[in-house]
């Protein structure tokens, strides 16, 4: 069977997000939820917007897709962020029991990925470095419009 949507189409649907947030004035992160070839579920970082700063575009996510599923568990999904998660997305995307999450750019300051992948759930499945550039210049331009 071929797969009509790759890695890096779902990769450039949460770039979209990313874009939404950074013209919103948030860290540039966005996020979609895949299950069986489709989005379920969109969302970018709202922290600023809500005074919350657990308004992560990963945790947005898991709660759009577990509404749209109908149950707490994200067994068969995908989620695709643009910026690796931090340890407190990597819990709960660990509670979430998701089968696949691909990020684009790594944070090695913040990024789950310092504590190797202890945080993530054994049965899922990390990948890193999809669309890595555009996710990364996109934080790293953010950044350095408010330095300036």
């Amino acid at each position: 069977m071929i797969e009509p949507f790759t890695d890096e189409y779902f990769m450039k649907q949460a770039l979209i997000e990313a874009q939404k947030a950074f013209s919103e004035d948030e860290v540039p992160v966005g996020a979609v939820v895949a299950f069986k070839g489709r989005i379920i579920a969109r969302a970018h970082n709202f922290t600023e917007h809500l005074n919350d700063v657990t308004a992560h575009a990963e945790m947005q996510a898991i709660t759009a897709a577990a509404e749209s599923l109908g149950g707490k568990y994200l067994k068969g999904c995908t989620l695709y962020v643009t910026l690796e998660p931090c340890a407190m997305c990597a819990g709960a995307l660990y509670w979430s029991q998701i089968d696949n999450i691909v990020f684009g750019a790594a944070d090695p300051k913040r990024g789950a990925g310092r504590f190797g992948n202890e945080l993530y759930h054994p049965q899922t499945k990390i990948t890193g470095g999809v669309l890595e550039k555009e996710c990364g210049d996109l934080v790293l331009d953010f950044f350095k419009n408010k330095r300036s």
